[in-house]
This record gives C-alpha cells, structure tokens and sequence, in this order.
C-alpha cells in the first residue's frame, strides 16, 4: 500500500473516531464525558506530534483521578476546554482534506496523461513502455480502475498473465462493475488453460449488462473451442505414442512430402494419400501439431500450383489434390479451419474462376464447409476478399450445374450475416441486382427447379438490412421482374408441379418483405401487385394464400386505386371466406386488407353490411386477444358504420359494451383504443338508441376521455 493510501486511512480513522469522540462528550452520563475527555487529549496530542497542528490549543483540563463513586461532573470550564479542542481538531482535519482533494486533483492530471502516453504506446505495438506509464500513472493514483485495465491488457500481450489477472483484481476493487476487468481477466485464465475460471469471468458480465448476452457467448465458445482443442491434442498425442497405424502414417507421410524438388505428380500423390488416412479428429489434430499446414504451404510447387503459375504436368491434379487435403483435415475442426484461411485463404477465392471443374467443385465445398456455420462465416467474413468472394460466386448463377446450387447456398448462408449485409450496403444495387434481375427474366421451366428458390431466399435475408430493403423497394424494374416471375407461376399452375409452388411461395415472402418500405415505385406498381395477387387467392395452398393477403395488406393501405381494384374484383367475400377458416396469421392480413379497402370504397362497406348479418363476424374479431386484429375490426366497423341502417341492426347487441372495453382499456397499442372511440362514437351518432346502454355502463365519461383521439 502506498504513503497516500495510509494516509488515508489513517484520516478515515480519525474522523470516525472524532465523531464518536463527539457523541459521547454531550453524553448526560459522567463516566462516558470523563472517558471521553482522556481520548480527545490523547488524539490531538498525538496528532500534534506529527506536526498537524499549526497553532496548539494551550488549554488543558485538569484531570485529577478520583477514587470515588459516582465520578464527577465535568465542570462547565472543563466542557468548554474540550468543545474547544475538539473545534480546533476539527479545523485541522478540514483543512487536511482540502490538501488532500487539491493533491488528488493534480494526480489525476497526472494519471491521465500517463494513461494517454500509455494508450500511444499500446498502439504502437511497445508493450512494456504501455505497463511502464500504466505503472507510473498508479504511483499517481492508486484508485484510477483503467489503468488497472489497460495495463493487463498490455500484460495480456506481454504474455503475463497472472500479473494481468492481479491487475484484473485490482480494477474491480476499485470499480465492482468494471466491465473489462471480467473480459481481460477471461483471457488470461484462458490463456493459462483455467476454463472454468474463464468461464466464470465472462459470465459475470452478464450480471452487470444482460443486454451483451451475444458477446459473452462468443467468448464462451472461445473458451469452449480452446479446451476442446487441448482435449484433441491430448488424445491424438497419446495414440502417436501408442503407436496407432494412422497416427504413424500422418507423420510418415508428412515427412516423405518433405523432400523438396521433387516433381508435381509425386506430391499429388502423397497428398491423395495423406488424404485418405485423415479420416477422424485425431489424424487432423496430428496434421496440426506435425506442422502439416506449414509442410504442404511452404512447398514452392504446391504454392504455385494454387498460385495457378505453374507450366508443369499434372499441375491441376495437384492443386485438387491440396483442395482435397485442406477439406479432409477441416472437417468439423475448428482449429484446423482457423489454420487454413490464415495460410490460405486466398487461394479459396482466387481458385473459384478456374476452368477445371474439380477444383471449382472443391473450392465450393470447403466453402460451403466455412460457411454453413457460424464460427466458419466468422473466419470468412475477418479473412477473405468478400467483394472478390461475392463476384466470383455469383457468376456461377446462371450455370445449369450442381455449381451454381452451392455458390447461391454459400450465398445464402453468408447473407445471414449482420457485418456481410452492412458491408454491402452502398454497392448492393450494382453487385447482387443485376444478375437477380437477370436471372428472373428466364422461363421458369429454364431455370433449375432449386436455384430460384434459393436465390430469392439469399435476396430475401439481405433484405432484412433496412438500408438494402429501401433501395431494392424503390426500384422499379426489380418489381417489374417479380410480377413476370409471378405471371410465368401461374401459367405452370396446372401441372401441379411443387416447384413452381416452392418459387412462388418464396417470391410471395420476398415481395412482402420489400412492400414494407413505401416508395413510389411500390404505388406505381400496386394496382398490377393486386391482380396478381387477387389470382393467387383463387387457389388451395394456404402458405401462398397467407402470403398473398400479407402483400396485400402492406400495398392497399397506400394505394387507394389498388384498393378500389381488389373491391371490383371481389376481394370481401373472399376475405369473409378466409377469416372463417380461422388462420391466425391469415385473419391478422385479412383484417388489415379490409380495413385498407372500406376506408376508401363505399362498395366495400356496403357488402360487408350485406354480406356479415348483424357484423357477427367483425363482432367475432373484435372479442380476440391480439390487439391488431381489434384495432383493425374496430377500424373497419367504424367505415361500415356510415352505411345507412347498419348503426341499427347492431341494437340488442353487446357491441357498445366490447367497444367501450377496448376504448377504455390499456391496451399497449393506442390505436386500439382510437379505433373503438371512433367507431363507438359513429355508432352512437348514427343510432341514438346505442346512447341508452352507453350511458347505463357510464360510457359518457369513457368517451370524453377519449375525445381526443376522435377525429
């Protein structure tokens, strides 16, 4: 502990020992005054033997001790002589925490600047200049958690992890939340292989901010890999020294591809071997610890085979045969993935154009490989060329071959990644667009009956970007190609063929997830989306008919046109149909959808009064849980309310008693709530009779509460 830190405490000490010191001075009871009148002398004579006091009280209280029972009262001299004492101590401590503040206050400037000078250090790569300014800026001030931090992080780099563990410690002391203390203090148990104390400290950050639960699991599985891998090699060790035929065989034949200069046929062919001996987790965690990734990347003929440099015989062979290798020893290892993409990741793209099949064939695979789970997409989007990556891959999606099936599933799997769409934002519309586009102008019965699918699901999750979605929405030959896909659909319909099913299906998604962005290439193309749509409402799947209404339900709110379209051609009565069926999803477009065309057509209002007697199927919407549906009935019923007669068929209902439960209830969506006021005050408006019951269950005051919502 430092001199300021002693004095600190010894400070804190005093003042808890003067604030005791007072309390018992006004104690009425004798024995505590004469008790506490030794104490304070003794405190500020020892106080003044350390040069605390400037100006030493001359007063002195006559202490005499009496042996008798009870002691004395203190006379009133006496209490003043001490009161006095223990002002004057008082003002010392005062005038010694002042000190104490100005000399923190230039510490911190110090501490600061040293932190900074620290900061720079780190950057640059000078570790142990970093821990020395740490070092010196804690001489300044003890208390100061970040420089606790950072210097086990420079510890951390330095590869001392136990001082980086103690700095970790230290920074928590000082601040109980310190966030980085747990993450550097994780690592440094990781790296000295204590995984459950690594575990322990990533988990505390949950306890302080719940919300970076996706961070904590990174490091978890950070942990997790780590120990895993020590288990692996642990295993692959003792079955080397156990003498197991393939754990001899990995190094025997890493040894033989070794030998330099020899030609490409020789080591195509120990490669192919290699190979074939890998065929569980402890061959490639041999491979790994036998320096295999080194061996066979540091062969000057294998790397300009991969290189594609190489005029000699058999050089395709055996950069297929290396492909072949890297997807044998990668298989569900992640260390070993880890390994390839830093040796040679590059040569996964750059390989993907070449004119040989197979190695296309094997550079998509260990693609797929990487990318069909998470920690491979990782390693691919922190270590590849994305836009060389993205523009080889997409070149291969008008191929009719199983190529062009892996390249959009790579694609796929990629898209689902938050960083790939970020990265993509500002190009996406020149990169992806075109041959999307391009690849919806063919005939259906062209295309492979997966391929469309697939790429309609790849566009689909780029779309979940917002920034993507707006600008694929605004663009007008985009839905011009949609609708052609959707027309070439329904001219395949009668062959039943599920394909065209499973394209429909998607593109219905795709065209409802671009329809939430309102552009005005959206309204332009609305009245043609609706027919469409109207036509898909004709069939039997469900998936396609939710789907239908889902677009609808985005377009027709904004398209009034649209919307007096769908009336014309029948939509009510096929809504009417599907909200029977029951659907959940279904009813939550439907509803939606008749709410968009009674707000704008007088024909729609009247055949829902004609067609739903007494509105007991509305009635029956606005009696549901999910609050929506409610608030579109209640819209809809407010619309219909301005047909002539309709106020008055709904006399002996319940329905000024559910309208009023909604208006009047806490509904988390106020919508709900300004819906069935309007709609309860059109329907008191339009038949007075309903006033009776409204004012029976004290609706008036309901009301008036709401007036505002009333338009």
């Amino acid at each position: 502990m430092l001199k300021e830190d002693e004095d600190l405490d010894r400070f804190l000490k005093r003042v808890d020992e003067i604030s005791g010191l007072v309390k018992e001075l006004n104690s009425s009871d004798p024995v505590s005054q004469e008790k506490a009148v030794v104490k304070a002398d003794e405190l500020i004579s020892a106080f003044e033997e350390q040069g605390g006091a400037e100006e030493p009280c001359k007063t002195r209280i006559n202490r005499t001790v009496i042996n008798t029972r009870p002691p004395p009262r203190l006379t009133s001299p006496q209490k003043k002589a001490i009161s006095a004492r223990a002002e004057h101590f008082l003002k010392i401590l005062e005038k010694d925490a002042e000190d104490r503040r100005k000399r923190r206050k230039e510490n911190e400037t110090l501490a600061n600047a040293l932190k900074e000078m620290g900061n720079e250090a780190f950057a640059q790569g000078n570790y142990e200049t970093a821990v020395q300014c740490y070092s010196e800026g804690l001489e300044k001030l003890r208390d100061m958690h970040v420089l606790y931090t950072n210097r086990a992080q420079a510890y951390i780099k330095l590869k001392k992890y136990k001082e980086a563990i103690s700095d970790c410690d230290w920074a928590l002391r000082c601040s109980a939340n310190c966030i980085k203390a747990y993450v550097h203090m994780g690592k440094a148990n990781l790296a000295l292989n204590n995984y459950e104390e690594a575990r322990k400290s990533y988990k505390k950050i949950l306890d302080i901010e719940p919300k970076r639960a996706n961070l904590v699991k990174e490091y978890l599985n950070e942990v997790d890999l780590e120990e895993k891998k020590e288990s692996q090699e642990k295993e692959a060790q003792e079955q080397f020294e156990q003498g197991k035929e393939n754990a001899m065989s990995v190094l025997e034949l890493l040894q033989k591809l070794e030998k330099p200069d020899q030609i490409s046929l020789y080591y195509a062919g120990g490669i192919r071997l290699l190979s074939e001996t890998i065929r569980h987790c402890t061959e490639q965690t041999l491979f790994r610890i036998n320096n295999g990734f080194s061996i066979i990347n540091g062969n000057n003929i294998v790397r300009r085979s991969l290189a594609m440099q190489s005029a000699e015989p058999h050089c395709d062979e055996l950069c297929t045969s290396v492909l072949e290798l890297w997807k044998a020893v990668c298989k569900g290892n992640e260390e070993n993935q880890q390994l390839l993409i830093h040796y040679s990741g590059k040569h996964l793209v750059s390989l993907l154009p070449s004119r040989t099949c197979r190695i296309q064939t094997e550079c998509m695979n260990l693609l797929g490989l990487y990318t069909q789970t998470q920690y491979g997409r990782r390693l691919v989007l922190q270590n590849l060329d994305l836009y060389e990556l993205v523009e080889n891959l997409l070149g291969f999606i008008r191929d009719k071959d199983t190529t062009a099936i892996c390249a959009m599933t790579i694609l796929g799997h990629l898209a689902a990644e938050i960083r790939f769409r970020v990265l993509f934002r500002e190009n996406f519309t020149t990169m992806f667009v075109p041959p999307f586009a391009d690849l919806l102008h063919c005939e259906v019965q062209v295309v492979d009956e997966t391929m469309l699918p697939l790429c309609i699901s790849m566009m689909n999750s780029m779309t979940e970007d917002n920034v993507i979605r707006g600008k694929i929405a605004s663009c007008q030959e985009f839905w011009d190609v949609c609708l052609i896909t959707m027309d070439d659909c329904a001219l395949c319909s009668p062959d039943k063929s599920s394909k065209h099913c499973d394209l429909l299906f998607a593109l219905l998604g795709f065209m409802m997830n671009l329809s939430m962005e309102i552009t005005l290439a959206v309204e332009e193309k609305a009245v043609h989306i609706t027919a469409r749509c109207l036509t898909q409402l004709c069939g039997s799947d469900g998936g396609i008919i939710t789907r239908t209404m889902g677009l609808l339900s985005h377009i027709l709110p904004h398209s009034p046109a649209a919307a007096e379209e769908a009336v014309q051609k029948g939509i009510v009565k096929k809504i009417f149909r599907l909200v029977k069926a029951g659907g959940k999803i279904t009813t939550h477009f439907s509803v939606r959808t008749l709410s968009a065309c009674t707000k704008v057509s007088q024909q729609a209002r009247e055949e829902i009064v004609r067609v739903d007697k007494k509105f007991s199927s509305l009635m029956k919407l606005l009696s549901m849980d999910e609050e929506l549906v409610v608030g579109n009935a209640a819209l809809c019923l407010g619309h219909c309310l301005e047909v002539p007669g309709a106020a008055s068929s709904l006399l002996g209902s319940n329905i000024v008693k559910i309208l009023l439960k909604h208006a009047g209830g806490d509904a988390s969506k106020t919508a709900v709530q300004q819906n069935c006021a309007v709609a309860l005050g059109k329907l008191c408006t339009a038949e007075p009779r309903h006033m009776v019951q409204l004012r029976e269950l004290h609706g008036l005051e309901i009301l008036n509460s709401c007036m505002k919502f009333v338009t």
